[in-house]
């Protein structure tokens, strides 16, 4: 069952909003929460129906953080070569959970090696509350999550990929922006499902990775000025970019996790996504 956003839980979520938009840890984790009130982690449609034939997938070690070990899940085609494109798969604000891996099988079946990270030291949460105290964690310890994924894409480059993009929903969304953040040149595709965006041109300055956006229109965690700034100062410095926002779709409308999912505007983004990562990932080498 999908919930409604109604006219009066936006009123309450556009003060909330107002403080997130590019505000500190605290008050993104609260806004965040506030859309997510009553959500639980299961299963969306978009992870409902197996789509890993053709896949072989299983937990991994991709890096070491004071002396521990930070595991992963990692999935790709059983005829993967040597050079099969990378993608690192991040999660939303539930952790790195049974659908979250159920998404990165999906998108190693469209012929990619798909690393799921996991920012949360190996804990999921089942509630709004516990999620939202995983999420404020690692929002505080940024560079913690940085070093985490830069392991990330030093794991798939080990593995021989060569052409290495990223993919997040949610808190998920937001990190697959800093990533690209941390390879301004070398990655090569970001994909942000509704994540917390940069508009500062001093901090977007450099980047050249092509990037696409999806973001729902009763979604207030970024504003619609935001995104529009963010769009602007890329096109502006010749980032290749897309935007795209989905009429009537609220935050998290297309989670692998949760009970907000929007068919119609989750169908349209994700043929957008892998037309995307067919143009920038899977395209043939030159």
């Amino acid at each position: 069952m999908r919930l409604a956003i109604t006219t009066s839980l936006l009123l309450l979520l556009l003060p909330l909003a107002a403080r997130a938009d590019e505000g500190d840890a605290a008050r993104y984790a609260e806004a965040m929460a506030a859309h997510h009130r009553g959500d639980r982690p299961v299963a969306s449609p978009a992870v409902a129906v197996e789509h890993g034939e053709g896949v072989r997938a299983h937990p991994v070690v991709y890096g070491h953080r004071d002396g521990a070990k930070i595991e992963g899940y990692l999935a790709e085609p059983t005829a993967a070569g040597k050079n099969t494109p990378g993608i690192i798969v991040i999660h939303e604000w539930w952790g790195l959970n049974d659908n979250n891996r159920a998404m990165t099988r999906k998108l190693s079946a469209l012929g990619l090696r798909a690393l799921a990270v996991d920012l949360y030291h190996g804990k999921v949460a089942t509630t709004p509350a516990a999620a939202e105290a995983l999420m404020r964690g690692a929002l505080e310890a940024p560079g913690e999550a940085k070093d985490n994924l830069r392991q990330a894409y030093q794991y798939l480059a080990a593995q021989g990929s060569r052409r290495i993009g990223v993919i997040g929903w949610c808190f998920g969304g937001g990190w697959a922006l800093q990533t690209a953040l941390l390879y301004p040149r070398d990655l090569a595709a970001a994909i942000i499902y509704y994540g917390r965006l940069v508009t500062d041109p001093a901090a977007l300055k450099g980047l050249k990775v092509p990037i696409q956006g999806h973001f729902g229109s009763l979604d207030t965690l970024n504003s619609r000025a935001t995104i529009e700034r963010f769009q602007k100062e890329l096109k502006a410095q010749g980032t290749p970019v897309e935007v795209y926002i989905y009429p009537g779709a609220g935050h998290a409308f297309a989670n692998p996790s949760g009970t907000r999912y929007n068919a119609k505007a989750a169908d349209a983004a994700w043929s957008r996504s892998v037309k995307f990562l067919r143009n920038y990932l899977l395209r043939p080498a030159r």
